[in-house]
């Protein structure tokens, strides 16, 4: 039976979950793979410090010794979470031949190009399966199953967190603050929330699914990024009156030879399988000339769930090394990604106005005016000489919108427009 060694670097909560899955699953993954998988030293800053589900007394712990790390291993497993020093690691294995098992979104968003093109140099494997989605194998889909296909375009709900928010704000009528309260008080958001609630989370996933699906670099500040910080629970719910729910989405979209790849709350028809997704579960959502619409639906983050997915890699990382069927990078094509004011939406706004005769027909002219075709238009309540319009548009150019939001937001009869968000509905 073939023996492999294996580095890690970090010991959380994902990191731990690695090791209780190696040790749990052992017998089972060796008759699988004919392989004896060995962790061979762990790379740790505190060798004193408690983990979960794991028994350090046992576990090759070391500390700031690169040469023992490095000795006698022929996979390194990265869960350290950061940018530099985990880059600095994952450049030095794969140089001295090593391959490399990597959870860092944040790393590849930004530099998965140079070192898959590093990978390829060395002639060694360099898998992330684990970056994107947790548990759920959306990257090998596509990289394997999908390859002999066209993608034409993914939406996915990539960040359970803000999932999380939006279910509890419509499930339990709790305002954004509250709901995130609980999140924080859950587990589910850090302490400094700002890269979930922001959309930063989202953004870097759905760079590196778009790179792999349209086969084209895409460089994570041309990802245009919104958060869920302006969504307020009056929208939730005429979004759920109206047909639709509000999620946070990644998307990518290809056309024309352009893509589009943007983070920002969405309506999304409540028949769509996406608007199904709920708490802190992710789901991705892809087209394809041949396979037509798929989707994929799991825990995105968490210990096992992404222990599952590195020891996925690992696995296939161990087969790699005797067949040399490695997987580089493939951004053979170079698509110009639009700016988002060039590409075209629909929108949901919603606004307060004075309640008399001739407003509706003046917001009406002033659309029509920047090429803005209304779909439809509701007026949700009136009080005290105040009027709340919910309007749904066509398909329109972005700068076109938000041009007539400028000139609208002028208007002595209109008190202040609440809100503008997107619609995912290709009906109309």
């Amino acid at each position: 039976m073939k023996k492999i060694n294996i580095g890690i670097i970090g010991l959380g909560t994902v990191g731990s979950g690695v090791v209780a899955l190696l040790h749990q699953n052992s017998e089972m993954i060796s008759r699988r793979t004919n392989c004896e998988l060995t962790i061979k030293s762990i790379l740790v800053n505190d060798i004193t410090r408690k983990r979960e589900h794991i028994n350090e007394k046992y576990l090759p712990l070391i500390t700031d010794k690169e040469s023992v790390l490095f000795d006698d291993i022929q996979i390194l497993v990265e869960v350290m979470g950061t940018i530099d020093k985990a880059r600095y690691y994952i450049e030095k294995a794969l140089k001295k031949g090593i391959h490399v098992v990597t959870a860092n979104k944040d790393l590849m968003a930004k530099y998965g190009g140079e070192l898959l093109n590093l990978a390829e140099k060395y002639k060694v494997s360099l898998s992330f399966e684990a970056s994107v989605c947790g548990g759920i194998p959306i990257i090998d889909m596509i990289k394997t199953s999908f390859q002999g296909n066209r993608i034409s375009s993914i939406l996915g709900i990539l960040n359970g967190t803000t999932n999380y928010i939006l279910t509890l704000m419509e499930e339990k009528n709790v305002p954004f603050k509250s709901a995130l309260k609980q999140a924080q008080k859950l587990g589910y958001a850090e302490s400094n929330p700002a890269n979930d609630i922001e959309g930063v989370d989202a953004a870097r996933k759905i760079a590196i699914l778009a790179s792999m699906a349209f086969n084209t670099k895409v460089p994570i500040e041309k990802v245009h990024v919104e958060g869920i910080t302006k969504v307020d629970i009056q929208d939730i719910l005429y979004a759920k009156d109206l047909g639709y729910r509000i999620k946070l989405l990644g998307m990518a979209k290809e056309k024309d030879g352009f893509l589009k790849v943007q983070v920002n709350p969405v309506f999304i028809p409540l028949s769509h399988p996406l608007a199904n997704i709920n708490d802190v579960y992710n789901g991705v959502y892809l087209e394809g000339d041949f396979f037509g619409p798929s989707m994929v639906y799991g825990l995105g983050a968490g210990s096992f769930p992404t222990a599952s997915s590195i020891v996925g890699d690992i696995i296939a990382a161990s087969k790699a090394i005797d067949n040399k069927t490695y997987s580089w990078c493939t951004c053979f094509r170079d698509l110009k990604i639009r700016d988002v004011m060039e590409t075209h939406s629909n929108f949901y706004i919603r606004m307060t106005v004075n309640d008399k005769p001739g407003v509706l027909a003046s917001i009406s002219s002033i659309l029509g005016s920047h090429d803005v075709s209304i779909y439809s238009v509701v007026q949700k309540k009136s009080h005290e000489g105040h009027a709340e319009l919910v309007i749904i548009t066509h398909k329109v150019q972005e700068a076109s919108m938000y041009d007539s939001i400028t000139v609208l937001s002028s208007l002595s009869v209109i008190n202040k427009i609440e809100s503008i968000i997107r619609v995912e509905d290709e009906e109309q």
